[in-house]
Formats: structure tokens, C-alpha cells, sequence
């Protein structure tokens, strides 16, 4: 298990139980008490620390390296029905983004979502979960071919945004962007939407047009990084704590302003902690979102979600 800064006294806890365990098994000695006595502690501390986490604090877990991503989600809830399906029909194969269809609960989804690495090798192949203009056109293919089988979509994102190179830009990544939010707020069957991770800016929102839109506990939405943020107001990555409280990016944040429809619960430490119970979790809510949407019209899906996305930014004086 890999500690963040602001988990090292758990750290040294789970140490000091290890090594009590480790003296009780090596030698005569009862340490029992002791151990029970050092759990004890470490729950405490666990739940002071888990459950008055800042904005950045959150920032961090959900970049985790030991937190499940797109694929860990996929194989755990579609077990071994999903099917994955490449290209973009143009370009290429972009490994930033992953589709295809899986069953959840007995029904079949067309699941879309960015995908990163978990080393120096996986990261490059992936990109680092930054898609370029193919990727966003494969999503938006499999979409469209949900949309032509009476398929619900499932759209998973994590990413730190859409890849900003110049080959990227020369190919369109700003239409690509748009068009795939003009044409998911027109998709004649349910989308079910779902932040696992980061959720940074146009990246997101490219797959983030949904009927229902969760986020877990520790994942974070906003049109720009904390880091991104600090450095433009005050040209240093330095204030990026105060940016995060300031940007309202949390799960809380958005629901409180009514951007996402619900948070989804993680266990306590985050999703890494007990990714079983995550994945359990996950599941639920997106059979839950689909039990409240199959039986609309598509013409009722369809004004909920434009009249739910025009409601956004309403405020009163």
C-alpha cells in the first residue's frame, strides 16, 4: 500500500500493528492487548482523518496510484462479458479511451471511459488518460451505435483533460469535444455517467452528457486542475490548496450546486481500500439510474435531459 502526506500516521500505525503481530507469532510473548489497542487506534485515526478531508486531500486520493481505473471498473462489474471494440472509423485506435459493450445486472451497456496506466510503460501506451480527437470520435461511434441497437451507455471518466499537443489541435480536438456534447445531449437511449476519478475540464465533458451523472466520494469535476489554477492567478504551483477549496470541485461541492445527481459512497480510505465494495457499489447505482430511466419515451429522455442541462447556472439574487 502506498501513503499519501496526509496519511503517514496511518502509515506508522499499520506498521507498529504489523510488527506487534509479527512479535506475537516469533515469541511467547501475548500481545493481544497491544495489538487490539493499536487497532483500535488506527480505526480512530482513520476516521479523523478520512472524514474532515480538504478539497485537496480529495485531489490527491482520487490520483491514488493504487486506485482502481476505468478497465479495474469494467472487469469488475462486466466480469468477463465485456467486449471491447477499437477505432475511431478515421484515424486511429486511441488507447486513451476504451469502449465497448458488458452486461450489468443481466443487461447489456455500451461502456465508454479513459483509461490510465499503473507504470512508466502502461502510462505512455495510455497516454497518461488524455484522449486525443480519435478517441473522442471512437466514443462517440460507439454511442451512435448504442444508439442504433436500443443500448444503454455507461460513460466512466477519469481523466486529467483531452491531450493539449499540436498534432491533437491540428486534428480537431475542440470539435471533437463539441460535437460529441451536441450529439449525447440528442442520444435517443439512457446515459448513465459516472466520475471514477479526476474529472478535468473539456476531457470530461466530452463523455460527460449524461441522464444521470454520480461521482464517488473522492473524485473531483471542474473546468481546470488545481494546479492549472494556481499557476495562471498567481504563477506558482504553490497555492494549488487554495485553489481546490476555491474552485468547488468536490463531490459534495457539485451536488450542492447541482451539477451531479449523486455522490456514490466509497469505503472508508477510498475505493483502493475495498475495490470489491466499490465495484458493488458502482453497480448499483448504475442499475438504479437505468430502472429510473428505461421505461421514458425517447422523447421524454431526451427533453428531461436538454431541460436538466438548461437548468445549470440558474441562480437567483
Amino acid at each position: 500500500m502506498e501513503y499519501l502526506d496526509f496519511e503517514l500516521p496511518i502509515k506508522e500505525l499499520t506498521e507498529q500493528l504489523d510488527k506487534c503481530v509479527v512479535i506475537g507469532l516469533e515469541s511467547d510473548v501475548d500481545v493481544t492487548n497491544t495489538c487490539k489497542q493499536i487497532n483500535k487506534k488506527l480505526e480512530e485515526t482513520k476516521k479523523q482523518i478520512y472524514k474532515n478531508l480538504t478539497a485537496w486531500q480529495r485531489v490527491q486520493l482520487s490520483r491514488h496510484p493504487s486506485r482502481p481505473y476505468t478497465l479495474d471498473h469494467i472487469r469488475g462489474i462486466c466480469g468477463d462479458t465485456f467486449l471491447e471494440l477499437h477505432g475511431d472509423r478515421g484515424f486511429k485506435d486511441d488507447k486513451a479511451m476504451i469502449g465497448g459493450l458488458g452486461k450489468i445486472g443481466g443487461q447489456s451497456f455500451m461502456i465508454v471511459g479513459q483509461q490510465k496506466g499503473f507504470n512508466t510503460k502502461t502510462r505512455q501506451y495510455r497516454n497518461f488518460g488524455m484522449a486525443n480527437p480519435e478517441g473522442y470520435r471512437k466514443a462517440l461511434r460507439l454511442m451512435k451505435m448504442a444508439e442504433k441497437f436500443n443500448i444503454p451507455v455507461v460513460t466512466l471518466i477519469d481523466t486529467p483533460g483531452a491531450y493539449p499537443g499540436l498534432e491533437a489541435e491540428e486534428r480537431g480536438q475542440g470539435e471533437a469535444i463539441a460535437r460529441n456534447i451536441f450529439e449525447m445531449v440528442r442520444l435517443k437511449v439512457p446515459i448513465i455517467t459516472i466520475i471514477v476519478g479526476e474529472g478535468a475540464s473539456g476531457g470530461a465533458l466530452g463523455i460527460g452528457v449524461g441522464d444521470r451523472v454520480y461521482m464517488l466520494e473522492n473524485t473531483w469535476y471542474s473546468v481546470i486542475s488545481p494546479e492549472s489554477c494556481s499557476s495562471i492567478l498567481w504563477k506558482s504551483w504553490d497555492f494549488k490548496e487554495q485553489a481546490a477549496e476555491a474552485l468547488k470541485l468536490t463531490s459534495a461541492d457539485m451536488k450542492k450546486q447541482k451539477l451531479v445527481d449523486d455522490i456514490i459512497p466509497e469505503p472508508l480510505g477510498g475505493a483502493h481500500y475495498d475495490r470489491a465494495t466499490t465495484f458493488t457499489t458502482v453497480e448499483q447505482y448504475i442499475i438504479k439510474g437505468y430502472n429510473e430511466l428505461k421505461d421514458l419515451s425517447t422523447e421524454e429522455l431526451i427533453a428531461q435531459r436538454m431541460d436538466k442541462y438548461c437548468k445549470m447556472g440558474e441562480f437567483k439574487e
